[in-house]
């Protein structure tokens, strides 16, 4: 089955890399969520909801120190996907997981996209001009 994200897309490797190999961890959850089993979709979508937080709280952290001007928008978006994730984790920790196949399937690879292409772009590109 092809992957449902190309971790191989230039696109996804801002030449940070923190933020290039969060991406690859999160590219490779999310693919190997949509060929599991139940039982391996409920453990790895709680892996998957555990790695967002720490990824989103690293990229705030070097938003942060870098005085990213775009900072609040970014949260915010980090923000309103952690609460999606969250209640789809919810769900499937009980369970549940029809609506989280959905949400791995149909929203996460292109939300990851656009979040890639435009919010963590322009973080890397003010990472790199920014921090030595």
């Amino acid at each position: 089955m092809r992957p449902i994200i190309d971790a191989d897309n230039p696109h996804y490797r801002l030449g940070v890399s923190t933020m290039d190999q969060t991406h690859h961890e999160f590219i490779t959850l999310v693919n190997r969520l949509t060929v599991s089993d139940r039982d391996g979709f409920i453990a790895l979508f709680a892996k998957l909801v555990q790695h967002t937080h720490t990824h989103f709280e690293s990229e705030a952290a070097l938003m942060q120190q870098s005085n990213f001007p775009a900072i609040r928008e970014h949260t915010d978006e980090h923000q309103r996907v952690l609460g999606e994730l969250d209640r789809f984790g919810n769900k499937v920790a009980s369970g549940s997981i029809a609506m989280g196949r959905d949400y791995v399937q149909h929203h996460l690879p292109g939300w990851f996209d656009l979040h890639a292409r435009t919010m963590d772009s322009a973080l890397a590109a003010h990472l790199k001009s920014h921090i030595p």
